[in-house]
């Protein structure tokens, strides 16, 4: 091989290299996204999406959102044609406090039913107060891929076998715990109130007194106090715009604490606080969901703001068994998908004052729900054993929580 030769040879390896250089930064390049969800129809209110897209995800965030992303920039490829993409559930009301002594209520950790129905972040009902919530963190929120978020009680205690630790005004104490809620504002989102049955407004003061200190909403669980209180009074006299009132289709005992009226009417006064900025939540439970109060109120025009479960040891088995048969209950009273996505998602989000949260925005943590509507006859019930029929019923397909796939039910993100 002469001069001339060699140099041709050299210049045609060269060029070979460097062609095999620039295919090997492509391909590296295109792999860049962990998870490509291809083809589910995508529903995320907040950012007003509701069709046909794609979804990806990088390094544990939402990286893009859009028509027909390239399938070879994806490491994991799962095909959701026919299912429904959304943000990760978010359930306002649950109790999760799993015990560390026999007093305790001993709900389940929130990993054994939260990721099989969608949902990503759960928020305990005021299970712990500023006295327990070190040791509900480290044995609860810690040690769960759930992200577990707090109400926390108004009673120092907090949910410690109701009785008589939730009567105890003497514990009740608003500035302890604001002064908890701010130490651990990561995890506490708010105030809670549950179960007291005095005849008077020390509870709901009191934990109103400590959401004013930290600028925290107040949930309020209304219903058991002797002689009856009115929630008229409760909206108008010791609501801030923006406190919830949650088990708000109960139907209690005395007229003066439900939304619908004896003659199924809602009253007026329920509108106008929503107009004002009272928040009303499900919180379905064992005990706190009735058709005789959720039928007219839709009828009516009154819609909940969030729809929540109330799941504990006593509902998961009973008539309100998990979010998604919650979700589907309302679809079974004329409820459509979108809107019950929507309050699933992002309103609650907003009602916590955690935007950041519920929605598929590029730049958000990975939280992604992936849903079939199953056809068929279904039946739903409420907790005085009334029953409503159904066509559609929600179920969880995949669930992936921080870019990490923590529910498969049939496998659709591993390979054939």
């Amino acid at each position: 091989m002469n001069m001339k030769e060699l140099t041709r040879y050299s210049h045609a390896c060269l060029m070979t290299l460097t062609i095999f250089f620039v295919v090997g930064l492509t391909a590296i390049k295109a792999q860049n996204v962990d998870i490509l969800i291809k083809g589910g129809h995508v529903i995320d209110a907040k950012n007003n999406i509701n069709s046909v897209m794609d979804v990806a995800i990088t390094d544990r965030k939402i990286t893009q959102v859009a028509v027909n992303i390239p399938v070879n920039s994806a490491k994991k490829v799962i095909n959701a044609k026919g299912l429904y993409v959304t943000p990760g559930l978010i359930d306002m009301h649950a109790h999760h406090f799993a015990g560390i002594s026999e007093e305790r209520n001993g709900d389940p950790m929130p990993d054994d039913y939260t990721l099989r129905t969608g949902v990503t972040t759960s928020i305990d009902a005021g299970s712990s107060g500023w006295k327990s919530f070190k040791a509900f963190k480290a044995h609860t929120i810690d040690k769960s891929k759930t992200r577990v978020l707090a109400w926390l009680n108004i009673v120092g205690e907090g949910y410690l076998g109701r009785e008589p630790w939730e009567q105890n005004t003497g514990d009740m104490d608003a500035k302890l715990t604001a002064m908890s809620a701010r130490i651990n504002k990561e995890y506490i989102i708010g105030i809670k109130v549950s179960h007291y049955k005095g005849g008077d407004w020390i509870s709901v003061d009191r934990a109103v007194e400590a959401g004013k200190i930290v600028n925290m909403p107040v949930m309020v669980d209304f219903g058991e106090h002797n002689p009856p209180q009115s929630i008229e009074e409760l909206f108008t006299k010791h609501f801030r715009p923006g406190d919830i009132f949650t088990h708000c289709f109960a139907a209690g005992a005395n007229n003066r604490e439900t939304i619908v009226d004896e003659n199924g009417k809602v009253k007026p006064f329920v509108f106008e606080a929503q107009r004002n900025g009272i928040v009303f939540d499900v919180g379905h439970g064992a005990g706190a969901f009735a058709f005789s109060q959720a039928i007219p109120a839709l009828k009516q025009g009154f819609v909940p703001n969030s729809i929540s479960t109330d799941f504990n040891n006593g509902s998961k088995n009973a008539a309100m068994k998990d979010i998604l048969n919650v979700m589907s209950k309302f679809m079974a009273m004329g409820m459509d998908l979108q809107t019950v996505i929507k309050l699933t998602t992002m309103t609650p989000a907003k009602q916590i004052q955690r935007e950041d949260l519920g929605n598929l925005s590029v730049g958000a943590e990975a939280d992604v729900a992936i849903f079939s509507v199953r056809k068929g006859d279904f039946g739903f019930t409420d907790v005085r054993k009334t029953k409503v029929k159904g066509t559609q019923k929600l179920e969880a397909e995949l669930t992936i929580r921080a870019g990490s796939i923590v529910w498969d039910l049939n496998g659709i993100s591993i390979q054939d």
